[in-house]
């Protein structure tokens, strides 16, 4: 009879040295994955989250690569993968260029996009194999409620990541057979660092429930999707915000 216990799964959560980005990767090791905490260039604030999970009897490394070089990131995938396979996969990381469109710089465009989309692909696609052959994986795709709805002065950010939840249908159709599903979750406003502008006043008037969510709240939200209680769900773009769409 063998006593060993069953390694945990592992996650790779990308962008988590920021606020949603940290809540998800803490969440996701309190329910027991070995969660890969991931920056681009804050190697020291992904060490030290993955510190602070294991300090809590969690299980955790820390990695830094930009996800849109493509050759690094292939190059961190090969390295990560040579230890088994990754089976969760959160695509977290993007940033924001916002300006009005005609104001809007070449440069803004392409940055939001090469984050949210081109990241998701140099980073998803030398995964998906391996996640196959395990016939289990769960990816979500971190989106926005501007995707849905619009948003002015963010029309690259809604272009990628609106991009994103069309990409996380095809995907999802593809991988279904395979055990694996791929689901998008849309946040509105949330109080992790990217809600920072909105002042109470339009929280109030934006807001059904007048206030902002919270990152633990949008964590327990990816890490139910992430759950083997979650395998009939799939090719989803699922909203959390307060109710304002």
């Amino acid at each position: 009879m063998n006593d060993t216990p069953n390694p945990p799964k592992r996650a790779l959560v990308t962008g988590a040295s920021g606020g949603l980005g940290r809540a998800i990767a803490l969440r996701l090791a309190a329910d027991g994955l070995h969660v890969i905490v991931h920056a681009n260039s804050r190697l020291d604030a992904a060490t030290a989250l993955a510190g602070e999970i294991s300090a809590q009897g969690g299980h955790a490394m820390a990695v830094a690569f930009d996800i849109t070089d493509r050759e690094a990131t292939h190059a961190a995938m090969a390295t990560l993968l040579a230890d088994g396979p990754i089976q969760v996969l959160v695509n977290n990381a993007g940033v924001h260029a916002d300006a009005a469109f005609p104001a809007l710089r070449e440069a803004q465009w392409h940055d939001v996009i090469d984050v949210s989309l081109n990241g998701f692909f140099n980073v998803t696609q030398p995964l998906t194999m391996p996640m196959i052959r395990t016939r289990w994986g769960r990816i979500i795709n971190i989106s926005s409620v501007a995707a849905i709805t619009g948003n002015r002065g963010q029309v690259n950010y809604a272009a990628a990541k609106g991009a994103l939840n069309s990409a996380t249908k095809s995907l999802a159709l593809e991988l279904a057979s395979r055990g694996i599903t791929v689901n998008a979750v849309a946040p509105g406003l949330i109080d992790a660092g990217m809600a920072e502008g909105f002042d109470a006043a339009l929280i109030e008037r934006m807001v059904p429930m007048k206030r902002a969510g919270r990152a633990d709240e949008v964590a327990a939200l990816v890490a139910f999707l992430a759950s083997a209680d979650a395998g009939y769900i799939s090719g989803q773009v699922i909203s959390i915000n307060g109710g304002m769409i």
